[in-house]
């Protein structure tokens, strides 16, 4: 073989090589399809709504009003009566609307307490247009939640009610309800905040927060997960104009257990009490504790013969915890009181002079008086006409005054009693007669009965002190 043919040999085999190796890599192509399934084309909560939305039901509650007639010679002709009833006939009838939630396939539906309050007919329909008359079960005024049986009917679409300890900030909720009336509809949101309080509501200030759109007639109505979990029961918005801004508020479901279970109970809602009387921990509070930052609670006050009494709770201590979860102010220990089960104990964890100590405290039922029943006042003084009873935890609570208050509360009063012209009302507690202090009807009684021409009563009146002088 000649020179020049090994060359160009060799010139070839390098050409050859070079080229191979800049080749470009061949890649496999993606095959691209075409979306066949509607979850795919979109994202939807379509199945979520389809799952819950029939145990979403609009509620109807009408209540009759009392017209009095005038005093007119003419109504005693039974033409003019007949005309003036029906001229007033729409007026003795007052209607609300809101929504509430099936909770049971026997037909137990969760709402609001306002949705239904004073109502003398109460009407649910159903997502599917089948309407039935509800009576009342139970009412709880402190979470403003009420629970009604419908009458008829059986085997009903329910929500499973469970806690929603698991609910986090930013997780995806439905709010499904009747704004407006204009028949049941979805909104969807975020959990803007947890353990938000709003003053007004209900005696528990711990809400879920969200900015899924609620308005009037959504009440009562559901807030679930994106799984399908009842997690919350539409109550309030925070609104100038009446419409939705974003910012609306839920009971929590872990508030609504005792009150599905008072069914079993004849109504009755059982829910502990723990016997303090507390102050939310301040900055400047906090760092006289050496405290990182400002949480728990400070004892300033114990009712005698509670659970915390009995515990061995004192006035100064320091509350950092219940049951191991951090107690970050007032409203946080009541709420931790009040979805805790009624006769099971409960661990308080405490500072007390530097120290940590961890008590056990037995949740109970709140305290009645010995004798619950009320007495009527008659004779020459002032609260002639007024029934009154010992307060107790049982009663305050039940007449929304604070359950750490004592003495004697106005119950209730005959029309035209000169308690009225006073200015009286029910839930006033009388503190003293006679700069003699009143803890029980029977010191009342006593003090009234005695000779006097003047009387001063010291009268409590939610914060706020009343001194009447009256008179004879």
């Amino acid at each position: 073989m000649t020179f020049f043919k090994w060359f160009f040999i060799l010139i070839f085999s390098s050409l050859v090589m070079v080229s191979c190796k800049e080749a470009p890599e061949v890649k496999e192509e993606v095959q691209k399809q075409v979306p066949l399934q509607r979850q795919e084309i979109m994202m939807s909560y379509a199945p979520v709504v389809k799952q819950v939305a029939p145990a979403v039901v609009n509620i109807f509650a009408y209540h009759h009003v009392k017209v009095d007639l005038p005093n007119s010679p003419f109504l005693q002709d039974p033409f003019f009566k007949e005309l003036f009833d029906q001229l007033h006939k729409g007026a003795r009838e007052q209607s609300s609307l809101g929504s509430g939630v099936i909770v049971s396939k026997e037909g137990l539906v969760l709402t609001n307490y306002h949705v239904i309050e004073n109502a003398d007919v109460i009407r649910v329909v159903l997502y599917d247009k089948r309407e039935y008359v509800a009576k009342l079960v139970g009412t709880d005024k402190r979470t403003d939640l009420a629970l009604l049986q419908i009458e008829g009917g059986d085997n009903f679409p329910a929500l499973k009610v469970a806690p929603q300890d698991d609910l986090e900030v930013g997780d995806v909720v439905l709010a499904i309800g009747n704004p407006f009336g204009v028949g049941q509809s979805v909104t969807n949101g975020i959990v803007s905040a947890l353990a938000r309080s709003q003053e007004g509501i209900s005696d528990y200030r711990s809400f879920i927060q969200t900015d899924a759109a609620i308005n009037p007639g959504n009440s009562g109505g559901a807030l679930v997960t994106t799984d399908g979990r009842l997690v919350g029961i539409n109550t309030a918005i925070y609104s100038k104009s009446g419409g939705s801004i974003g910012i609306g508020f839920a009971i929590p479901t872990s508030l609504a257990l005792p009150v599905i279970e008072s069914a079993k109970n004849g109504g009755r809602i059982m829910r502990p009490w723990i016997g303090l009387d507390v102050e939310s921990v301040t900055a400047e509070v906090a760092h006289a504790l050496g405290l990182p930052r400002p949480y728990g609670v400070l004892v300033r006050g114990i009712y005698p013969g509670s659970p915390a009494d009995a515990a061995g709770v004192k006035v100064g201590d320091f509350i950092a915890a219940l049951n191991n979860r951090e107690i970050e102010d007032d409203a946080s220990l009541d709420y931790q009181v009040a979805i805790s089960p009624v006769g099971q104990k409960a661990e308080i964890t405490l500072i007390r002079k530097g120290e940590e100590k961890k008590l056990p405290v037995l949740l109970t039922e709140p305290m009645d008086a010995k004798d619950p029943s009320s007495f009527t006042i008659k004779g020459p003084n002032p609260l002639h006409g007024v029934s009154v009873r010992t307060l107790s935890p049982a009663l305050a609570l039940e007449m929304g005054l604070s359950p750490m208050k004592r003495g004697v509360v106005i119950t209730d009063m005959i029309q035209n009693a000169p308690a009225v012209q006073l200015g009286l009302q029910p839930g006033d507690i009388l503190e003293s007669i006679n700069k003699k202090a009143i803890k029980t009807k029977e010191d009342a009684v006593s003090l009234l009965q005695q000779d006097s021409h003047a009387w001063i009563m010291v009268i409590r009146r939610g914060q706020k002190t009343l001194t009447l002088q009256v008179m004879s």
